[in-house]
């Protein structure tokens, strides 16, 4: 046993914070949390239904059906029928979708990059290095799934981490 707190009581407080941070450039842009994890899973190209992005960014199918019609509304995603299944939708990010979302990360962490140069250049390319290796790891090597949890066991780019501290958020 060692005196440092656990992970998660070291972790918890750090993401509520950066997330507290994102909040106010993701309204900036006029794009949710949940949106932004949306525009992330289209423009790494790794998800096309709308079943694919709901598993891949953990969130109800039918709970991102609102974000869906306001990023459509936007302009920033297509939906279109699938040829090969008419009650499937292909989802697809616009060039405008694609814009908003660079834009929200280069903020985004030009103000992590604020918080990142509090630390000495090792440990923080170390801090990088490490959490990018963890963040890698399929979840049933990290924990044992529990039955509520939805989301994948295979992390996609586009699995934006913070998709579990924005249910918190609504």
């Amino acid at each position: 046993m060692t005196a440092r707190p656990d992970l998660a009581e070291m972790m918890h407080p750090l993401l509520q914070s950066l997330i507290a941070a994102e909040l106010p450039v993701l309204a900036a842009h006029g794009v949710s949390m949940w949106g932004y994890a949306v525009l992330g899973a289209l423009d790494d190209g790794s998800v096309r239904t709308q079943a694919a992005l709901a598993e891949a960014i953990g969130a109800d199918k039918t709970r991102i059906i609102g974000t869906l019609d306001k990023l459509q509304a936007a302009g920033l995603i297509t939906r279109d029928p699938d040829p090969r299944d008419r009650r499937a939708r292909i989802l697809t990010i616009t060039a405008e979708g694609r814009a908003v979302r660079r834009s929200v990360r280069a903020e985004i962490q030009a103000n992590e990059e604020r918080l990142l140069d509090r630390l000495p250049e090792a440990d923080r390319h170390g801090f990088l290095r490490a959490l990018q290796a963890l963040h890698q790891l399929p979840r049933e090597q990290i924990t044992e799934r529990s039955p509520l949890d939805r989301r994948p066991t295979q992390r996609s780019n586009a699995a934006h981490d913070r998709r579990g501290a924005a249910d918190q958020l609504g």
